[in-house]
């Protein structure tokens, strides 16, 4: 990785070199209605699939990594419907 210098150009905007990662933009942590429901079903279905592999039951197992599928697509079906980061029904309507 390199140790190239950023620039600040004229309009204020930071530029840097190819290949280099720019920490100084703010990133978020993902707070979002989408967010939180996708990782609370899918700790339930991580729980649910160690709970059967210790107890060695296969069908229990597959339908906890079946709900770990499902949190991801429910996740994303709320990002799609607005409750993501930055989502339009968490906006503020100025009142």
């Amino acid at each position: 990785m390199s140790k190239a210098p950023a620039s600040v150009s004229r309009s204020g905007t930071r530029t840097v070199a190819p290949g280099v990662v720019d920490h100084s933009q703010e990133l978020g942590h993902g707070n979002s209605p989408a967010a939180w429901t996708c990782v609370i079903v899918m700790l339930v279905g991580a729980l649910i699939a160690s709970i059967a592999f210790v107890i060695a039951n296969t069908p229990i197992f597959i339908a906890g990594a079946a709900v770990m599928v499902l949190g991801l697509i429910l996740g994303y079906i709320m990002r799609k419907a607005g409750y993501g980061v930055e989502g339009s029904k968490l906006k503020s309507s100025g009142h």
